[in-house]
C-alpha cells in the first residue's frame, strides 16, 4: 500500500491544442508501449535482435509522436495514499525542504547551468538554485524510488529512471520541467544508469537485478531499438562512445564489456564482448572512458588504470616507483581537450598526457608501465569524490566549471585550468556521509540536530532551511537528544551518544550573546562548545532518554548495559544495570504514571522495566554495578504463526458454511423442480494445516511505547513484522531465569502492509492526534487517532506517501516540532526532509528559529576534556582500576612489612652465627644443626620439581609448536631434497666446484601401472640383465659340473666292463663322483666296507643306475637346446636378404634426394609413426626429466666423492705435518723448511654441519640474538655497540674450524710442544763430547732426517696438486654436463610448451582420431560383402558364359544332325525353335507316344497357335505334332528332344540372368553405400591431416633456443676480414662489454626479484592472517 497505484497505459495524460492530434500521439503511444511489453520475450544473453516494425506489422503504418507532445506532470507524478472513505485529507504533510543528499549514490551530481545543480533524494529530483538556495522538486511516478539521473548534451531535457516494478524513465524538458517522454518496459526492478549518445537521439539505459538488461532506445519515439543482458552481476555503468555512436561499454562487477550495434542479415545486433583480465587481478571497474581509436582505459580497486584493446589489457598503468595512480579505487575518467583527466576515491585530481597513454604498451612480463601526470589537484582532506560535471561558464568562454561529488558528504565547485589564475576548490554544501542515526529537535524553537557514523553533529534552521553549525568528532554518532526545557530552559542542551561509548555533551547557542573582542570576526550562525564528555560504555550508544523530571539521564547500548546519571551542573554516575540483549531504545513513563519508570527495548526481544535509580541508596565506592534494582522481565513469544492458523481456521470455516449453504439452495431448486436427488460425490480431503512456526533466532524489536503503567506496544521487525503487540509485565519470580521466559501480547494490531516492511520508528504530535509512522522502505505513514488508545479500528485509515529510497532508505528518526506545525525525518539514504503539517507556506513566512544565548561566562571557560582515544576505559573500568590499584597497595604494604620482619630474623640469624664461631670448636654447633625440621627443605625441593615440571608443562604446547614448525620446514625445504648444494674448493687455487640442488624425483612415475615409467622400465630392464647373466653363469656352472660327471660316469663304466670284481678302482670313482656331483650328502660308513660283497656291488649299481639317469637327462637337455640353435641358425635370412620396410625407405630416399619437405611447408604431412602425441610428449619428458636426474646424481657423487678425497687429503697432510715436525725437531733451524699449510674444510663443503646443534651452539645462538636486538636498540655510535658488533661478527675461533675441519677421524700423535721438551731433555742430559761413532750417525741421522723432510714436503705437494688436478678435471668435466644440463633445460622447456599446446588440442585430435577409426571400422565391415557380392556376380556371369555355350553346342548338334541339303531343314528349324510353354520331360515323352489322341493335339494346337500369335516370330503357325511325310521319324523326334533341351537351357539361362539382376542391384546399392563409406573416411583423414598440419604450425611457432658457438656465427671470407661489411651484423667492443655487464646486472636483478617476490610472499601471508582475524572481529561484533 504504500506505493501509488500503477498508471494505466491506455490513459496517458496530454497537453495539446488540437484534440485530433492529442489523440493520434496517444495510440502511438499505446502502440508503443505494447510493442515495448512484445520485446520483453525476445531477450538473449550476448546478442539480441529486435526486429524492425516492418516486419512485425507490415500491414500497420507506423505513427509519429508530435516534439511538440507533452504530459501533464500531476497526472504522472505519485501521490500520497489515503485511505477511501476517511476523510484524511490529501495535502495533510507537505514537502518544505530537503537538508539531506545522498552523496554514496553513484553519479547523483548533474548540472544543468551555471546556478542550477540536479540530484536525487529519495523519491524526489531535488534543482538547487546555488543563489538563493532554493530548491525544486519532482516526484518519482511510481513512488518506488529513482535509480539514476542524466542530462541530455544539449542540456534540454534530462532522464529519471526510476525504481519499482516495471519503472519507467521520464524525460523531463528543461527549464520548464515538463514530462516530455515516458519510457517503459525497459528492466523489471530498477534503473542503474543512463547515458545519451552525442548526438543526443539516442539513450542507453541498465537496470539491476534480477535481468540486468541493457537497452537502447529511440527516446522521442518512446521505442526501443536494442536490448539485451548486460552481464549475470551488478553493474554499475554504461555510456556510448563519443566517436562512434555504435559503440558502448558497460561495467561493473568484476567486468568490463565492450558493445557494438552490428547489422546482420536478421536485422541489428547487440553484439557484447566481455573484457578478459587475464593474469592481472580481477577487479570492479566503476569508471572507464572509450578513446577515439576504440581502445577503452578503465580504473581498477587499487588505483592503477587499464588499457583494453581487443577485449584483452594491453597494458597497466601506475606511477614511477611501482606507485598506483591513485591510492584506491578510481571513480570517474573524462577525456578533456585531448588530456585524460581521473578521479580518485582519495581526493585527487590527476591530469594525464593522452596521447602517451593511448600509445603505451607493456615492455616486460609484469605488464605494468609507469608514466607520471601532468598536473594533480589535491580537493582536501578527507575528501572521496566519486563524480564530477561541467558546465561551461557563461561569464569566460572555453573554461568549464566542474562540479563534484564527495561521497564524504559535499558539492565542490572546481577549477581544472591549471595556470596562475586558476582558483581553488570551493565547497558549495556540506551534508551528512551516509545513514543518518538519530535526529531530535529543540524544545522551545525551530532548531534540528543530528548525527552519524560521519563523526559529525549538525544543527539546522528549519524555518530559514539552511544548516547552522557543525562540529567534528573523532568517531561517529550514533544516537542524540535534546535535552527538555526543565533540565535546560534556554534549549540549548543536546546528549550525543557515539559507537565508542563516550556520551557528549554539548550546548548550542548564538555567538552574538558573547562580548566582541579586537580581531574577532562577524559571526552570524549558532555555534557548538562541548561542556563534557564522559564514557559509560564500551561499544555504540544507541539510546539516550531524560527522566520527564529531568533529573537523571538513561543511557543504553550494545553492551548490555544501561547507565544512569544524575543530571545536574555536572553529569553525576549514579550506576548501571545489566540487561539480557542490546539495548535498541529507552522510554521513561509519561507524566500522567504515577511512578517513573524506564522501558528498556532489547533487540533479542527482551523488554524490561525499571525505577529511575536514587543516588543515594546506591553505595559506589568500589563500583557503579546496582544488582538491586527492581526489574520487570518480559520475553517475547512468537504468536504469528498461530494467529495466521486461526486465520486459515476461519477462512476454511467459512468456505465450508458457503458450501453448505449453496448446496441446501440446489437441493430445494432440485426438489421444487421435481428432480430426483442424486447422492453427492465425496469432497476432496482438505489440506493439512500448516504447523506453528516459531523462528529460532527471536525477531528484533524495533520501537515501542508506553499505553498504560506497566502496559507497552511493541513493533517487531523480521518474521514477526505486520502487527502492533500489545504487551503487559507480569510479576517476575526473582529466581527465575528471563532467558526461560515465554511472554505473549494480550492484545494484537494488524497493520496494513506490513508483513516485508515493518514500522521502524513511532512517533506521536504534543496533543498525541496523530501517529507518524517510519516505514523500512522509506514510506511516511500518519494515522489520526480520534481516541487517545490504539485498536484495530483507530489503525485502519492513513495517510503514507513514500519519501526516501525504498531500498535503503528506511526512516532511522521522525518527530515534529515544538508546536506540532512541522515534521521532520531521517533516513538511512543520508536525506533529511521537513514537512508542514496542514498549515500553508505563508504562514511561515513570518516565523523564525529562535537560537539560544550563550551562558553568562562561558567566554571564559576552559574547553571541556574531550574523550579522544576510542579504546579509552569507560566509567566502570577507571572504577574498577582504582580499586585494583587500591587492592594492590595494600597488599605491597602487607608484603614490604614482612620483608622488614624477614629482615630483622636474618640479622638475627647473622649475630648468632657469629657468636658460634667465637666459641671453642668443641662447643660450636655445626651447620646442620640449625635445621629445625629436615622436612622443610625436602618440601621446598618438592615445590621447586613440581615448579620446574609445572613449567615443563606449560611450554609444552610451545615445545611441540616449534617441533612441528621444524618438522614442516624439514618436510618442505630439505626432506625434498635428494642433494643440497655441496661446494668443493681446491687448495691452492680458486677453483671450486658445487654440486647440483637435485630435488628428490616425484612418485607420479612409479604410481602409474598401466604405463610403466621410463625409470622403472630402465630399472627393470637391469634388473632382467643381471637376471640373465646369472642364469648363464649357473647354466655354465652346470654344464661344467655335468661334464665332469659324465667323464667320471663313463670311466666308471669303462672300469666296471674291464674288471668286474676290481671294486676298489670302482669305490674311488664313486667316492670322486659322490665328492663332485652329490655335494652335500654325508659319506657312507666305513663299516660298510666290511659288509657282503654283494650288498656293496647292489648298491653301487643302484648309484650307477640313479647316475646314468641324470646323465641322460642332461644329454637330452642339451640336445634339446642344440635343436633349438639349429631352429634359430635355419631362421637367419640370407646375406642377401633385404627387409620390405628398409626397401621402400631407400627407396623413398633415392625418390626425395636433395628435396628436404619443411615442416613449414604448406604441402607438409606428418607421417602417422611421426606424429606427436599428448602420450608421446608426456613418456619423452619423463625420461629427459630421469635421465638429467640421473647424469646430475652420478656427478654429484662424483664430486662428493671428490670431497671425502679431500677430507682423507687433509688428514694425510696432517700426519705428514706432524711427522714433518717431529723431523724438524732434530734438525737445526737453519736447516728446517718452511711447514706447508694445512688445507681446511669450508664451511660449505659441509652444509650438513649447520643442522647439527647441541645446548652450547644453541646457547650462543641466543646470545647472538639477544646482542643483536641489544644493537638495534642501542644507537650506532655508542661504544657498546661496536663492541657487541663486534663480538656478534667475530671470526670463528680455531677451535670451532677445528671442529668443523674435522671430518674423518682422528689418529692419536704427539704434540709438537713435548717432542720438541723431549729433544731438549735429551740434549741436556747428553751434554758430554760424543765420539767420532757418535758423529759419524749423528750425520748420516741429519742426512736421513733432510732427505725425509724434503720427501714428506714432496709428498704433501703432491697430494696438494693431485688433488686440485682432480678438481680441474672434474670441473671441466662439469662445465661440459652443465652446457649438456643447460641444453637439455632448453628443450624441457621446448617441449612442456609442445605439451601444452598438444593438451589444447587433444580432444579434438581425439575426436578426429576417433571418427576415423570408426569410418574405417565401418568401411572394412563392408569391404567383406562387398567382395561376396562381386563374387557372387562372377561366379552367376560364368554359369551364364556355360549355359550360353550349351545353347550354342545345342544348335551345332542340331545342324550336324540335318545334314546338307535337307528339305525339311526349314520346318524341323521352325520346330526347335518353336517357343512353347515348358512341360516336363516325361509329358513330352508322352506327346511323341501319343500322336493319335486327337484331343490332345487340339489342346497343343490351340496352345502353339497361342504361342505362335505370342512369339510373334512366325509367319505360319507349324504343326509339330504330327511328322511331315517323307521326314525322318527320327530326326523329327530328335528335333524334338532338341527343343526340349534348349527350353531347358533357356529357362535356366532366364533364372540365372534374374538372378545375376538381383544381385547387380544389391551390388550397385552396396557399391554406392561403400563409396559414400569410403568418400567420408577419405574426408575425415583430410580433416585429420589438416589438423595435424595446423597443430605442426602452431609447434612450429614455439621459440626454439638454439645455443650457437662464436665459430658459428663469426663472418669470415678465408679466414679473414671480409671488405664488405654490407651483410654482416657488427658488435662493438663496448656493445659486448654492455652484454656482459647486462648478464651481471640481470643476475642482480633476479636476485632482488627473489627478494621482492619473498617480501610479497610475507606480506600476502599478512594480509591473510589480518583478514581472518577481522572476520573474526565481524563475527564477534
Amino acid at each position: 500500500m504504500e506505493e501509488a497505484p500503477e498508471e494505466r497505459k491506455t490513459s496517458l495524460p496530454k497537453e495539446s491544442s488540437a484534440a485530433e492530434e492529442q489523440e493520434e500521439e496517444v495510440e502511438q503511444v499505446e502502440s508503443d508501449i505494447e510493442k515495448a511489453d512484445a520485446e520483453d520475450n525476445l531477450e538473449e544473453e550476448d546478442n539480441s535482435e529486435v526486429p524492425s516494425e516492418a516486419q512485425k506489422r507490415p500491414e500497420k503504418v507506423e505513427k509519429k509522436i508530435s516534439e511538440t507532445f507533452f504530459y501533464n506532470y500531476e497526472d504522472i507524478c505519485s501521490h500520497p495514499f489515503v485511505t477511501e472513505d476517511s476523510g484524511i485529507p490529501i495535502n495533510l504533510l507537505t514537502l518544505k525542504h530537503s537538508f539531506g543528499y545522498d552523496c554514496t549514490k553513484s553519479a547523483n551530481l548533474m548540472v544543468m547551468d551555471s546556478q542550477t545543480l540536479m540530484y536525487i533524494a529519495g523519491n524526489q529530483v531535488v534543482l538547487l538554485d546555488l543563489k538563493p538556495k532554493s530548491q525544486r522538486y519532482l516526484r518519482s511516478s511510481g513512488g518506488g524510488g529513482i535509480g539514476f539521473i542524466t542530462a541530455h548534451p544539449t542540456k534540454q531535457y534530462f532522464a529519471v529512471g526510476e525504481k519499482g516494478k516495471k519503472p519507467n524513465i521520464i524525460i523531463y524538458d528543461y527549464p520548464s520541467l515538463r514530462p516530455y517522454r515516458i519510457l517503459q518496459g525497459g528492466t523489471e526492478e530498477a534503473y542503474v544508469f543512463g547515458d545519451f549518445n552525442r548526438a543526443g537521439t539516442l539513450l542507453a539505459s541498465v537496470g539491476s537485478s534480477p535481468d540486468y538488461m541493457l537497452t537502447i532506445w529511440d527516446w522521442k519515439q518512446e521505442n526501443i531499438v536494442l536490448r539485451s543482458k548486460a552481464f549475470s552481476q551488478d553493474v554499475y555503468k554504461v555510456t556510448f562512445s563519443a566517436d562512434n555512436e555504435e559503440q558502448l561499454t558497460t561495467s561493473g562487477s568484476g567486468h568490463i564489456r565492450f558493445w557494438k550495434m552490428a547489422l546482420t542479415i536478421t536485422g541489428l545486433k547487440l553484439q557484447g564482448a566481455l573484457g578478459r583480465f587475464g593474469k592481472t587481478a580481477v577487479s570492479d571497474i566503476i569508471g572507464y572512458v572509450e578513446l577515439p581509436d576504440g581502445k577503452v582505459i578503465s580504473g581498477t580497486e587499487w588505483g592503477n588504470l587499464l588499457l583494453w584493446e581487443g577485449g584483452l589489457i594491453k597494458v597497466e598503468l601506475c606511477r614511477a616507483g611501482n606507485k598506483p595512480c591513485h591510492s584506491g579505487p578510481i571513480s570517474q575518467l573524462v577525456l578533456e581537450e585531448g588530456e585524460l583527466v581521473t578521479v580518485g576515491k582519495d581526493g585527487f585530481i590527476r591530469v594525464w598526457n593522452f596521447e602517451v597513454i593511448d600509445a603505451a604498451d607493456s615492455v616486460d612480463d609484469t605488464g605494468l608501465l609507469e608514466v607520471e601526470p601532468m598536473n594533480e589537484l589535491q580537493i582536501g582532506k578527507n575528501v572521496s569524490l566519486s563524480f564530477m560535471s561541467k558546465i561551461n561558464d557563461s561569464g569566460q568562454p572555453g573554461q568549464p566549471i566542474w562540479y563534484a561529488q564527495d561521497a564524504n558528504g559535499a558539492m565542490w565547485k572546481l577549477d581544472l585550468t591549471f595556470s596562475n589564475m586558476t582558483r581553488d576548490p570551493e565547497c558549495l554544501c556540506t551534508f551528512h556521509s551516509g545513514r543518518i542515526e538519530a535526529i531530535s529537535v529543540s524544545p522551545i524553537t525551530y532548531l534540528l540536530a543530528t548525527t552519524a557514523l560521519d563523526r559529525s553533529v549538525r544543527i539546522y534552521d528549519f524555518i530559514s532551511n539552511r544548516q547552522l553549525s557543525e562540529m567534528k568528532f573523532k568517531q561517529g554518532g550514533t544516537s542524540l537528544m535534546w535535552a527538555p526545557r526543565i533540565v535546560n530552559p534556554k534549549g540549548g542542551l543536546i546528549a550525543v551518544g557515539f559507537e565508542d561509548g563516550v556520551v557528549r555533551i554539548i550546548e548550542v547557542y548564538d555567538p552574538k550573546g558573547l562580548p566582541i573582542y579586537a580581531g574577532m570576526s562577524n559571526r552570524d550562525n549558532a555555534d557548538i562548545n562541548l561542556k563534557q564528555a564522559f564514557k559509560p560504555h564500551s561499544t555504540a550508544v544507541t539510546a539516550l532518554a531524560y527522566e520527564q523530571n529531568g533529573e537523571v539521564l538513561a543511557t543504553g547500548s550494545k553492551d548490555k548495559t544501561v547507565f544512569f546519571f544524575a543530571v545536574e551542573d555536572k553529569y553525576e554516575p549514579i550506576g548501571f544495570i545489566c540487561v539480557p540483549g542490546p539495548v535498541q531504545a529507552l522510554q521513561w513513563s509519561p507524566p500522567s504514571h504515577a511512578n517513573s519508570m524506564l522501558l528498556i527495548l532489547c533487540e533479542n526481544g527482551f523488554v524490561l522495566q525499571v525505577p529511575a535509580p536514587i543516588p543515594e541508596e546506591h553505595d559506589t565506592s568500589s563500583t557503579y554495578h546496582i544488582k538491586n534494582l527492581p526489574t520487570q522481565y518480559f520475553h517475547f513469544y512468537s504468536i504469528k504463526s498461530r494467529i495466521k492458523l486461526e486465520e486459515e481456521i476461519a477462512l476454511r470455516e467459512k468456505k465450508k458454511q458457503e458450501k453448505e449453504k449453496a448446496k441446501l439452495e440446489w437441493i430445494m431448486q432440485q426438489q421444487a423442480m421435481g428432480k430426483e436427488i442424486e447422492e453427492p460425490e465425496e469432497e476432496p480431503e482438505e489440506e493439512p494445516l500448516p504447523p506453528l512456526y516459531i523462528p529460532e533466532e527471536p525477531s528484533p524489536i524495533l520501537c515501542g511505547f508506553y499505553s498504560a503503567p506497566g502496559k507497552f506496544w511493541l513493533s517487531l521487525g523480521g518474521y514477526d513484522s505486520g502487527f502492533l503487540y500489545h504487551c503487559e509485565f507480569s510479576s517476575n519470580d526473582p529466581q527465575e531465569d528471563p532467558e526461560n521466559r515465554q511472554d505473549e501480547p494480550f492484545e494484537v494490531i494488524p497493520i496494513e502492509g506490513t508483513d516485508n516492511n515493518p514500522i521502524h520508528r513511532i512517533s506521536f504530535c504534543t496533543s498525541r492526534l496523530l501517529m507518524f509512522c517510519g516505514m523500512q522502505n522509506g514510506a511516511l505513514r500518519v494515522y489520526p487517532l480520534q481516541e487517545k488508545e490504539l485498536s484495530v479500528d483507530t489503525l485502519k485509515e492513513y495517510w503514507s506517501f513514500n519519501i526516501h529510497d525504498n531500498d535503503y532508505g528506511q526512516i532511522q528518526g521522525i518527530c515534529s516540532s515544538y508546536d506540532d506545525r512541522f515534521l521532520i525525518t531521517c533516513g538511512g539514504d543520508g536525506n533529511i526532509f521537513t514537512f508542514d503539517i496542514l498549515s500553508p507556506e505563508d504562514v511561515h513566512k513570518e516565523l523564525k528559529a529562535k537560537i539560544p544565548s550563550p551562558r553568562s561566562g562561558l567566554e571564559k571557560e576552559k574547553a571541556a576534556e574531550d574523550i579522544e582515544d576510542p579504546n579509552a576505559d569507560n566509567i566502570e573500568e577507571v572504577k574498577q582500576k582504582k580499586e585494583h590499584e587500591r587492592i594492590m597497595k595494600e597488599a605491597e604494604e602487607k608484603k614490604r612489612k614482612k620483608r622488614e620482619e624477614l629482615n630483622t630474623l636474618r640479622q638475627k640469624f647473622l649475630l648468632l652465627l657469629q657468636k658460634n664461631q667465637e666459641l671453642p670448636k668443641h662447643m660450636q654447633l655445626h651447620r646442620e644443626q640449625y635445621e629445625i625440621d629436615h622436612s622443610f627443605f625436602e618440601e621446598l625441593d618438592r615445590q621447586t620439581a613440581q615448579r620446574i615440571q609445572l613449567v615443563q608443562k606449560e611450554l609444552a604446547w610451545e615445545h611441540e609448536k616449534y617441533s612441528i614448525g621444524l618438522q614442516k620446514l624439514r618436510n618442505r625445504f630439505r626432506d625434498s631434497l635428494e642433494f643440497d648444494t655441496v661446494v668443493v674448493h681446491a687448495i691452492q687455487s680458486n677453483h671450486q666446484i658445487s654440486t647440483y640442488r637435485i630435488l628428490a624425483m616425484s612418485d607420479k612415475y612409479y604410481q602409474d601401472m598401466e604405463r610403466p615409467s621410463w625409470k622403472r622400465t630402465v630399472l627393470k630392464k637391469i634388473w632382467r640383465q643381471a637376471e640373465e647373466k646369472k642364469i648363464v653363469r649357473e647354466t655354465k656352472r652346470t654344464h661344467m659340473a655335468n661334464d665332469d660327471y659324465f667323464n667320471l660316469f663313463s670311466n666308471m663304466v669303462s672300469l666296471f666292463h674291464l674288471s668286474l670284481f676290481s671294486w676298489v678302482q670302482a669305490k674311488e670313482i664313486i667316492s670322486s663322483l659322490d665328492a663332485t656331483v652329490f655335494k652335500g650328502e654325508a659319506e657312507k660308513p666305513k663299516t660298510e666296507i666290511r659288509k657282503p660283497t654283494t650288498r656293496y656291488i647292489e648298491s653301487k649299481r643302484e648309484q650307477i643306475r640313479r647316475t646314468v639317469e641324470k646323465s641322460d637327462k642332461v644329454k637330452a637337455k642339451i640336445m634339446k637346446r642344440k635343436a633349438e640353435w639349429d631352429e634359430l641358425y635355419k631362421s637367419k635370412p640370407s646375406d642377401d636378404y633385404e627387409n620390405p620396410k628398409d626397401a621402400e625407405e631407400i627407396r623413398e630416399a633415392r625418390e626425395n634426394m636433395g628435396y628436404y619437405n619443411l615442416k613449414t611447408a604448406a604441402n607438409y604431412r606428418e607421417p602417422e609413426h611421426n606424429r606427436m602425441t599428448t602420450e608421446k610428449r608426456v613418456m619423452q619428458l619423463a625420461s629427459l626429466e630421469e635421465l638429467m636426474h640421473k647424469k646430475k646424481v652420478n656427478m654429484n657423487k662424483e664430486i662428493m666423492s671428490l670431497r671425502d678425497l679431500k677430507v682423507s687429503v687433509i688428514e694425510e697432510i696432517k700426519c705428514l705435518v706432524q711427522e714433518l715436525k717431529s723431523i724438524q725437531a732434530a734438525l737445526d733451524l737453519s736447516e728446517c723448511l718452511p711447514l706447508p699449510l694445512i688445507p681446511q674444510l669450508h664451511s660449505d663443503e659441509v652444509p650438513e654441519k649447520r643442522f647439527e646443534y647441541d645446548s652450547d651452539i644453541l646457547l650462543r645462538f641466543k646470545e647472538e640474538q639477544e646482542a643483536k636486538a641489544k644493537l638495534q636498540k642501542e644507537p650506532k655510535g655508542s661504544p657498546s655497540s661496536g663492541a657487541l658488533e663486534h663480538e656478534v661478527l667475530r671470526p670463528p675461533s680455531i677451535k670451532e674450524s677445528d671442529t668443523m675441519v674435522q671430518a674423518g677421524g682422528s689418529h692419536p700423535m704427539r704434540s709438537e710442544s713435548s717432542v720438541v721438551i723431549d729433544e731438549r731433555k735429551v740434549l741436556e742430559i747428553e751434554k758430554e763430547e760424543p765420539t767420532e761413532m757418535e758423529l759419524e750417525i749423528l750425520r748420516r741421522e741429519k742426512i736421513k732426517n733432510l732427505y725425509l723432510q724434503e720427501t714428506l714436503i714432496k709428498k704433501v705437494n703432491a697430494l696438494v696438486i693431485n688433488f686440485d688436478a682432480e678438481l680441474r678435471f672434474l670441473r671441466h668435466k662439469k662445465l661440459k654436463l652443465d652446457v649438456q644440463m643447460k641444453s637439455a633445460d632448453l628443450r624441457y622447456i621446448t617441449w612442456y610448451e609442445e605439451l601444452l599446446i598438444l593438451r589444447n588440442l587433444e580432444k579434438h585430435e581425439y575426436l578426429l582420431q576417433e571418427r576415423v577409426n570408426a569410418l574405417t571400422c565401418e568401411v572394412e565391415a563392408m569391404r567383406p560383402k562387398y567382395n561376396s557380392y562381386l563374387a557372387q556376380l562372377e561366379e552367376r556371369k560364368c554359369e551364364i558364359v556355360k549355359l550360353q555355350e550349351c545353347e550354342k553346342a545345342l544348335y551345332a548338334n542340331f545342324q550336324a544332325s540335318l545334314g546338307e541339303n535337307n528339305e525339311f531343314a526349314s520346318f524341323l528349324t521352325k520346330v526347335l525353335k518353336k517357343k512353347i510353354d515348358y512341360m516336363g520331360k516325361k509329358e513330352v515323352e508322352r506327346e511323341a507316344d501319343e500322336e493319335d489322341d486327337n484331343e490332345e493335339g487340339n489342346d497343343k494346337e490351340s496352345s502353339l497357335g497361342a504361342d505362335e500369335e505370342n512369339s510373334g516370330s512366325e509367319d505360319e503357325v507349324v504343326d509339330d505334332s504330327v511328322c511331315p511325310k517323307n521326314c525322318n521319324e527320327a530326326l523329327f523326334r530328335n528335333t524334338l528332344k532338341l527343343r526340349q533341351k534348349r527350353l531347358h537351357i533357356e529357362k535356366a539361362l532366364t533364372e540365372e540372368k534374374k538372378v545375376a539382376a538381383n544381385l547387380r542391384k544389391k551390388y550397385n546399392a552396396f557399391a554406392k553405400k561403400m563409396k559414400a563409406g569410403e568418400t567420408s573416411l577419405d574426408t575425415a583423414k583430410r580433416e585429420l591431416d589438416t589438423f595435424q598440419w595446423e597443430k605442426q604450425q602452431r609447434l612450429n611457432e614455439l621459440c626454439v633456443v638454439v645455443p650457437l658457438k662464436l665459430h658459428q656465427v663469426e663472418y669470415l671470407v678465408n679466414g679473414e676480414m671480409p671488405s664488405d661489411f654490407s651483410e654482416a651484423l657488427v658488435f662493438t667492443n663496448q656493445s659486448l662489454e654492455y652484454l656482459q655487464k647486462r648478464i651481471v646486472e640481470l643476475r642482480k636483478e633476479k636476485i632482488m626479484q627473489r627478494e621482492t617476490y619473498k617480501k610479497a610472499q610475507e606480506q600476502h601471508k599478512q594480509l591473510i592472517q589480518d583478514k581472518k582475524e577481522m572476520k573474526i572481529k565481524i563475527r564477534r561484533e
